[in-house]
């Protein structure tokens, strides 16, 4: 969950300056992950994977535009996305979060439309977590057990769970109404008439009324016996982006609040912190360390929370804007879920590099978001405002953390791939995907639709093209055809629908075995007759190496200029091959038909390349 606005400063104020360890300078660098294999994430919208209906009206209801369930993942529907290449399936909006869909006779209260953004509502305003969304339920009475079963299938088809936690805000009306015997809801114990206390779950402002902000249209204006322009919150909290207006405005995250953390609104700790040592020592020492110490309440809520899911069989979560809790609290959290499931999978969004090692270091992340480095070069290079070449400065800035840096070119928040606002065509996206998933160590991710070309082009309601709306209830037009009424057979898609998504399923699954993938990464440059200038923001080869393989990768990313160069190894990586001089064939990975000579002279290589337009190599000694 991001939004455009900035962070307030007390958002700042809270995040502390990075203990940034020293970098290898040199391009040749060497990884210590050598038994280890790519991991591939799928990344799906529970509430949209399985929906049939194709109406996408604007602001439809559930009974209009339809909804998906945790059954429309079927057995075979499973095997297919594990065929694809897929190691994990991150369900995106499981917990129950607030939605305008009547259920109060299950013993849910309706939700006020004037704190619920679009009609779906939003999956990171969490209304009860240790529930789930009724919406994804054939039978709501029975909503966990339904999600118990999925968790089963997933793991049968040899997949793995991940699921969201968002510690930073809750929505502004959470009723944990499932709550396990002896946890207190939050803020039940609050001391209200102050701003601040360490063990309030939430901020105040005394003395105050919250107000909804102004030009909030609910409903695009549809009469609801809730929405009248209020909600009865007194005293007004905080909002979840950091706001202290009772009446924010109308971009901030007005319809959740923000959890309290044990960090003062002057930004300083009221916690016990972590040496800086503490960055190189095992989650088992940092589980250690936080033992029978006095932490915030809200620190124990949120570990319990975490480990009542694990309990269950989910294998991992995704932290929502983890950049804006405290380090201390990840490392406190992170240590005992590797103590009860030492293999789980923790991955946060963050966006600030500055901050990068506190959180996976400090914090214990096995993974963040590499959105800000990687993700938008790429996007700036398929769109020509940036060189190839600066894809090799962020490999350099980030060697000793690139294994733990999750890549990606489409989720819930970004606008679609195949979209005109980022790479025009899924075919533009293609060399992106190939770069993506091959110049780093770190695991790679896809989001639902996107090995099918999916461009978002429905206007759905609260949420508007470009991205598939994480607020309303729509169909996904690309992966309804893949989807095939429930066959998952690919049976409506077209020709060049079903080639794009070959195309995903030969590049994740030569990933997720290639050795080479988990070894050495140097640059390489190319010599040619061609325009220099237009080689330096088209092409871009690099290769990839371990004891075992040499891949050489060679990707365009012009739709228009065949280019042909020759492609320079340098002896110092002929080196680290301990290859003698001789010529040597070559086969791309990626046709598994195309072939080329390597030729090694006094200790130098040179590979002779034609590339076409949108085309990449993954051409394999």
């Amino acid at each position: 969950m991001r939004n455009k606005i900035a962070f307030t400063a007390v958002t700042f104020a809270i995040i502390v300056s990075s203990c940034k360890t020293s970098q290898l300078a040199n391009e040749v660098t060497n990884q210590d992950h050598k038994h280890e294999k790519k991991v591939v994430v799928y990344q799906v919208f529970t509430r949209l994977f399985g929906n049939k209906n194709t109406t996408n009206k604007p602001w439809g209801t559930i009974e209009e535009n339809g909804v998906g369930k945790f059954d429309d993942f079927t057995d075979v529907a499973l095997r297919e996305i594990k065929d694809l290449g897929v190691d994990y399936i991150w369900y995106t909006g499981v917990p129950h979060h607030a939605v305008i869909a009547d259920y109060t006779k299950y013993g849910i209260s309706n939700d006020d439309p004037d704190v619920v953004k679009g009609r779906a509502g939003s999956p990171y305003a969490v209304k009860d977590y240790y529930n789930v969304d009724p919406d994804l339920a054939v039978n709501p009475e029975n909503r966990m057990q339904e999600f118990e079963a999925l968790i089963e299938r997933t793991h049968k088809s040899g997949m793995k769970v991940i699921i969201d936690i968002v510690p930073n805000h809750i929505a502004r009306k959470y009723e944990g109404k499932n709550n396990p015997e002896g946890v207190e809801d939050f803020g039940a114990s609050d001391d209200t008439s102050v701003a601040y206390k360490r063990d309030n779950n939430f901020y105040y402002i005394p003395n105050s009324e919250f107000e909804v902000p102004d030009t909030v249209k609910p409903l695009n204006g549809e009469s609801n016996p809730l929405s009248d322009g209020k909600f009865t919150e007194i005293p007004a909290k905080w909002t979840g982006n950091g706001s202290k207006l009772a009446k924010p405005d109308k971009n901030d995250w007005y319809e959740t609040v923000k959890i309290n953390y044990g960090v003062r609104p002057d930004g300083t700790k009221d916690f016990p912190e972590l040496l800086a040592d503490y960055a190189s020592k095992s989650t088992a020492m940092h589980y250690a360390f936080w033992k029978g110490k006095d932490v915030p309440n809200s620190w124990v809520k949120f570990r319990d929370i975490a480990l009542y899911w694990t309990a269950k069989g989910v294998d991992g979560f995704r932290y929502d804007m983890a950049e804006m809790v405290p380090y201390e609290f990840w490392s406190y959290m992170n240590s005992a879920i590797k103590r009860a499931n030492p293999n789980a999978f923790l991955v946060a969004e963050v966006y600030q590099p500055e901050q990068y090692r506190n959180y996976i270091q400090l914090g214990k992340m096995d993974y963040l978001y590499d959105k800000v480095a990687t993700y938008d070069k790429l996007k700036a290079i398929t769109q020509g405002t940036a060189n190839t070449a600066d894809l090799t400065m962020i490999q350099k800035d980030m060697a000793d953390i690139e294994h733990h840096m999750l890549h990606f070119l489409d989720n819930h928040d970004e606008q679609r791939l195949a979209n005109d606002a980022f790479a025009g065509s899924a075919e533009n996206g293609k060399p992106l995907m190939v770069v993506s998933t091959t110049i780093s160590s770190a695991p790679t991710m896809i989001y639902f639709g996107q090995e099918v070309g999916e461009a978002a082009l429905e206007n759905s309601g609260y949420g508007t093209a470009t991205r598939t709306s994480i607020f309303d209830y729509v169909g996904v037009p690309n992966h309804q055809r893949w989807m095939n009424n429930g066959k998952f057979d690919g049976g409506g898609l077209s020709p060049k629908e079903k080639e794009l998504r070959i195309f995903y399923k030969t590049l994740l699954s030569f990933s997720r075995t290639s050795d080479a993938l988990m070894g050495s990464y140097s640059a390489l440059e190319i010599e040619g007759s061609q325009n220099k200038d237009i080689l330096a923001k088209t092409i871009y080869a690099f290769t990839r190496w371990s004891d075992n393989e040499k891949l050489i990768i060679v990707s365009n990313f012009s739709a228009e200029n065949t280019s042909s160069f020759n492609v320079v190894i340098p002896k110092a990586v002929i080196a680290q091959w301990n290859i003698a001089d001789g010529k040597y064939e070559v086969l791309d990975q990626l046709s598994l038909h195309t072939k080329g000579e390597l030729s090694i002279a006094k200790g130098e290589g040179i590979l002779k390349v034609t590339v076409a337009p949108l085309q990449s190599f993954i051409y394999k000694l």
